[in-house]
C-alpha cells in the first residue's frame, strides 16, 4: 500500500493554509472592487471541451491532461485551466441573455501532468478572470490593471508586464507564411517538439523555452509587422491607455502564450525573482471562443494566475509573512473536577466569540502553560481547587505574567479578557 503523496502534489499544512487564506481574502476583495463576481465550475468536464477550447495542438491537451473514461464510456478530463469551463457555463446558463456584459472570476484547483518544479505542481491553485461581452481596448487595459493590482495586494511587488498582439484570423495567415519561410531552412536546429509544431501549429514554436530554439527565433518576423489595420489600431489604443494610466510595460514581439484561442492583445505578468520559469500569470483576448462553443459572436478577454507560484515569488522577495492567529484565552485546570468546569467554561466563552482552548491530555500545569505560550494565548484562565471552591478563577496576562482573581462569571471574565486583549 502506497502511503506517500503523489508526485507533483503538495500537502498544505496549517501554517501555510493561513497564508493561502490571507491571499484569497485579498483576491476576493480586489475582484469585488472591480465588479467581478465569482463563478465555480466542476473540477472535471468532457474532454472535448478542452480539445475544442484550449486547442488540439497545445501541449496542455497533447501531453498534460489527466484524462480517463468514466463508467458510462465517456472521455472525462480534470480541468487543466479555467477559461473553457467558464465559457461553457456562460453559454449553458444563458448568462449573455441576463446581461450582455459579464465580469466573472474563479479560484480553484487545476491539474496538469507536467514536470514538477519550484512553484509548479501537477495539482495547483489558479485564479483568473473572464470579461465577456466587450471588444473595447479599455477592457483589455482594465484586466491588466486588475491583474497587477491583485498581485500587488496579495504581496507580489516586483512584477513586469510584457505585452504583444497576436492579430486575428485576417492577418494571421500572412504572418504564419512568413514565419514558415523563415524557419524552414533552420528546422534541424529546432528541438523535436518544435519540428512537430512546424507541421501542426507553427505559432507554438514561438512559445518554446529551449535555448537553441530561442536562438533560432532571434531574428524571426514578428506579429506586429503583419497586423491588419483593425488589430493595429486596437493594439495602439491599448498601449496608449496603459501609458495614460501610468502602467509600465515591455513589448515582447514573440509573446504568444501557450493557448490556441488568443486573438489581438496578449500579456504576461513576470516575476523578477523566479529565474527561468518567471511567469506568474497572463492572459489575453479570445474573441472567437464563445462562437466556437456554439454561441453568438461575443468577444472576451481574461487572465489566469497560479497562486502557488505567486506565493513562492513573494517568499523569494522576502516579503511573505506567516499571519499567526492569536488565541484570546487558554483555560488551565488541575484535576478532574476543575477540568470539567474548564470544559463548560470553554464552550461558553466560544459561544460569546472568544477564541479559547484548553488541555485535553491531562498534562501538568507547567505543560499547560507552555502550550498556552506556544499557541500565542493572550491570557490564561486558571481554575484551581481553591478558586473553584470560592467560585473564582485566576486570570493571567501572558505578556507580563500579571494576574488577578475574578468571579467565575462568563460576563465578568469576558469583560476582563477584553480589557487585557486591548492592552
Amino acid at each position: 500500500m502506497e502511503t506517500r503523496r503523489i508526485k507533483g502534489t503538495k500537502d498544505i499544512l496549517p501554517e501555510e493554509t493561513e497564508i493561502f487564506l490571507a491571499a484569497e481574502k485579498e483576491l476576493r476583495e480586489t475582484m469585488s472592487k472591480y465588479g467581478y463576481r465569482e463563478i465555480r465550475t466542476p473540477v472535471f468536464e468532457y474532454t472535448e471541451l478542452f480539445i475544442k477550447g484550449t486547442g488540439e495542438t497545445t501541449d496542455i491537451v497533447n501531453k498534460e491532461m489527466y484524462t480517463f473514461e468514466d463508467r458510462g464510456g465517456r472521455s472525462i478530463s480534470l480541468r487543466p485551466e479555467g477559461t473553457p469551463s467558464v465559457i461553457r457555463a456562460y453559454l449553458e446558463n444563458n448568462l449573455y441573455k441576463k446581461r450582455n456584459f459579464q465580469k466573472l472570476f474563479y479560484y480553484g484547483r487545476m491539474f496538469r501532468y507536467e514536470k514538477p518544479q519550484a512553484g509548479r505542481f501537477r495539482e495547483f491553485r489558479q485564479f483568473g478572470i473572464e470579461s465577456v461581452g466587450s471588444s473595447s481596448p479599455q477592457v483589455d487595459v482594465e484586466t491588466i490593471i486588475l491583474g497587477l493590482e491583485v498581485l500587488s495586494n496579495i504581496g507580489l511587488k516586483r512584477v513586469e508586464l510584457q505585452l504583444n498582439s497576436v492579430g486575428c484570423e485576417n492577418c494571421r495567415p500572412s504572418y504564419k507564411e512568413s514565419l514558415r519561410n523563415f524557419l524552414e531552412p533552420k528546422l534541424n536546429n529546432l528541438c523535436d517538439d518544435c519540428r512537430r509544431r512546424f507541421e501542426t501549429n507553427i505559432l507554438r514554436i514561438l512559445d518554446c523555452k529551449k535555448t537553441n530554439c530561442r536562438k533560432v527565433l532571434k531574428n524571426a518576423p514578428t506579429y506586429i509587422q503583419y497586423l491588419c489595420n483593425e488589430c493595429k489600431n486596437h493594439f495602439s489604443e491599448v498601449q496608449y491607455l496603459l501609458q495614460k494610466t501610468n502602467v509600465n510595460f515591455t513589448l515582447n514581439p514573440y509573446l504568444v502564450r501557450g493557448l490556441d484561442y488568443y486573438t489581438k492583445t496578449v500579456y504576461e505578468f513576470i516575476s523578477q525573482v523566479l529565474g527561468a520559469q518567471d511567469a506568474v500569470g497572463g492572459g489575453g483576448r479570445y474573441d472567437k471562443m464563445v462562437e466556437l462553443f456554439g454561441g453568438p459572436q461575443i468577444p472576451a478577454i481574461g487572465f489566469a494566475c497560479g497562486m502557488d507560484r505567486i506565493l513562492l515569488a513573494i517568499e523569494k522577495e522576502g516579503e511573505i509573512k506567516i499571519i499567526e492567529k492569536k488565541l484570546d484565552c487558554y483555560i488551565v485546570t488541575m484535576d478532574e473536577e476543575t477540568d470539567e468546569e474548564g470544559f463548560l467554561l470553554l464552550n461558553k466563552l466560544r459561544k460569546k466569540g472568544i477564541s479559547t482552548e484548553k488541555d485535553f491530555l491531562n498534562r501538568s500545569i507547567k505543560a499547560q502553560m507552555k502550550d498556552a505560550d506556544r499557541l500565542g494565548a493572550k491570557c490564561s484562565i486558571i481554575i484551581g481547587t481553591e478558586e473553584l471552591s470560592r467560585n473564582e478563577v485566576t486570570l493571567r496576562r501572558m505578556s507580563d505574567g500579571s494576574q488577578k482573581r475574578i468571579r467565575l462569571s462568563v460576563d465578568e471574565i469576558i469583560k476582563e479578557l477584553n480589557n487585557n486583549i486591548k492592552q
